[in-house]
């Protein structure tokens, strides 16, 4: 599914203007990100929960040449399903 996708479902279930839809997805994603920049976790219950967990600095090969190089520490986003999204699903 993608996000057009994403928003025609939204306006239908919402009865939204795919526009009015569109923003508010755009809003919905934002507040996800920022809360994500200030707290480090955002929880939907039902749905999930987003966190951003510290990846080290490591050593790697390239798979193709085989030379090392090296991979600088970073901040990655990590998402658990909640128990309704996993229910929904089987």
């Amino acid at each position: 599914m993608s996000k057009t996708d994403l928003v025609e479902v939204i306006a239908a279930k919402a009865g939204l203007t795919k526009a009015d839809a569109n923003r508010a997805l755009d809003a919905a994603l934002e507040g996800i990100q920022s809360g994500l920049k200030k707290e480090g976790k955002v929880t939907l219950v039902g749905f999930g929960t987003f966190k951003v967990t510290k990846r080290a600095a490591r050593d790697g090969r390239n798979p193709l040449t085989g030379a090392a190089l090296h991979i600088p520490a970073r901040n990655a986003v990590s998402f658990k399903a909640g128990s309704k999204l996993k229910d929904s699903v089987n």
